[in-house]
């Protein structure tokens, strides 16, 4: 179901969809206590995380692709979680909610601008016709590929060292 972009920002950055995680990170002590639902998240996370970005590239509507990379980093989320590394999960969280809420703003300004346009193969020079989306879309981009001294890389880079460091077969699969 499609919606208006605010409405996406606000789902699928703040409230709705890191709901989830949120709550599983709240439910850790159980989890705790039994090691085949770690590891059940953990490979779950990391499906989910190749699996959405994959669909993701293929996508040519850029709500659409935002959403697809969502989930994939719901995944990231979700496979470090189960790597019982909830502090990590929640930083790449709190992380996720501010570019990815710029990326959908910005992605709703793009498509008002383009006249409701949302096919992203009929955009092109944005970086003349909109030069501060352009801007704003480019740095919240890079923060979510996790390019250094941006949040996203710092996020990112303690979910790789906290897999690496684990050693165990689940970890070296997340890895």
């Amino acid at each position: 179901m499609e919606g208006p972009t605010p409405v996406s920002a606000l789902i699928h950055a703040a409230t709705m969809v890191t709901a989830g995680v949120f709550l599983l990170i709240r439910c850790s002590p159980i989890f705790e206590y039994t090691a085949e639902v770690l590891t059940l998240m953990t490979i779950l996370g990391g499906v989910t995380a190749l699996f959405s970005a994959t669909v993701g590239l293929v996508q040519n509507d850029i709500k659409r692709v935002i959403a697809y990379s969502t989930c994939s980093q719901l995944g990231y989320m979700v496979m470090i979680a189960g790597l019982a590394q909830y502090n990590v999960s929640l930083f790449h969280l709190f992380n996720h909610a501010f570019f990815k809420a710029l990326l959908f703003l910005s992605a709703g300004s793009i498509i008002h601008a383009l006249s409701n346009e949302q096919d992203m193969r009929k955009m092109g020079a944005m970086a003349q016709r909109l030069p501060f989306l352009y801007t704003v879309m480019t740095i919240a981009s890079l923060a979510l590929m996790g390019i250094p001294f941006l949040t996203g890389f710092y996020s990112k880079d303690v979910i790789l060292e906290a897999a690496f460091v684990r050693g165990d077969l689940t970890a070296l699969f997340a890895y």
